[in-house]
């Protein structure tokens, strides 16, 4: 472990951010960041990823921990089923990617989602009609200050959509360094009927998808609609759509007949906040080198040499500009730094 000083974390955020931290350390293996969390026991610490779900507004005053553990395994199987066990620095693309060639389904639909399987919990990300939550089983998590290793079951991180236990009663206490998944090895539930799947399916004469069918579609409408990290900086869907009450979405749906909604319960009704930006007349909407990417509302990009304040102050012009609008808030996915 080799521990520098006034590092730039530009290269570790999507958004392209031009950012220091005070110290800086990658650890590769368990023992290195226990070891290292011992030894920095006393000192300020800042827990980064892949620096996918993350705005940089200022330079970070602490030890950075870089988690780079890598590695992927099958730790048990049956006719069915398989459980595979991910570390919590695999690209979580690349992940998803193995599993499919070995025909173990569950992820397709999440992949080229920006970055690492350890931090796939906390938001409980997902994408075209699966979650993390649909396939996890557990994590291992240390924590910080006593470095006890625990097992997270999937009732323990109570998840929510795009929430989990991380993001609240233990945030910033455990650092996530593994993750289980339970994937099909036969019988597969393809999801087919959620955004423009079927449609990509359709245009390419597909009428019995594969898990790669599946995944080679999801990879094409993303490809297209949302741009690359590495070209254009960005951290993907920056905004939450949101979940309202139906008594509050027939009051907007009474003054905007055209609203778009999915069900999600008896009572509630989630509305794409894609739909809401582009309809208040934001999408392509830009302020200097920070602006509201052109083919996905839902997705703020950087230009060129935006600041993490400059995003952060679009990001809040477009929350109250919907809200004036909508009567509709919008919250922010990504964590603000």
């Amino acid at each position: 472990m080799h521990i520098q000083n006034n590092f730039s974390l530009k290269k570790h955020n999507t958004f392209g951010i031009e950012a220091k931290a005070k110290q800086f350390v990658a650890v590769h293996t368990l023992d290195e960041l226990e070891t290292l969390l011992k030894q920095h026991q006393n000192e300020k610490k800042f827990i980064l990823g892949g620096g996918s779900n993350m705005l940089l507004t200022k330079d970070i005053d602490a030890l950075v921990i870089h988690v780079d553990l890598k590695g992927k395994r099958i730790i048990q199987e049956d006719e069915d089923f398989v459980w595979v066990e991910g570390q919590a620095g695999e690209v979580w693309h690349d992940f998803v990617l193995w599993t499919i060639a070995q025909n173990f389904g569950g992820l397709e639909n999440m992949s080229l989602i920006p970055g690492n399987v350890g931090t796939t919990p906390v938001q409980n990300i997902g994408a075209y009609g699966t979650e993390i939550k649909d396939t996890f089983v557990s994590c291992e998590a240390i924590h910080v200050e006593t470095q006890e290793r625990r097992i997270f079951t999937h009732s323990a991180c109570q998840f929510g959509y795009r929430e989990s236990i991380f993001k609240h009663e233990v945030k910033g206490q455990y650092i996530i360094t593994s993750v289980v998944f339970k994937l099909t090895k036969r019988n597969h539930n393809i999801h087919t009927d959620y955004g423009d799947i079927r449609s990509e399916l359709d245009r390419k004469s597909i009428t019995h998808p594969t898990l790669q069918d599946i995944s080679n579609a999801v990879i094409a409408i993303r490809q297209q609609k949302l741009p690359d990290p590495k070209v254009l900086g960005n951290s993907g869907s920056f905004f939450k759509n949101p979940i309202i009450s139906k008594t509050h979405f027939e009051k907007v749906q009474a003054q905007f007949p055209d609203v778009k909604f999915f069900e999600v319960s008896p009572t509630e009704v989630k509305v794409p906040a894609g739909w809401l930006i582009e309809q208040a007349g934001l999408k392509g909407y830009r302020k200097g080198d920070a602006g509201v990417h052109k083919n996905q509302a839902l997705v703020l990009v950087n230009y060129g040499s935006a600041t993490g304040q400059e995003l952060l102050d679009l990001s809040k012009y477009v929350q109250d500009t919907v809200l004036k609008k909508y009567n509709i808030a919008i919250e922010a996915e990504v964590n603000v730094v």
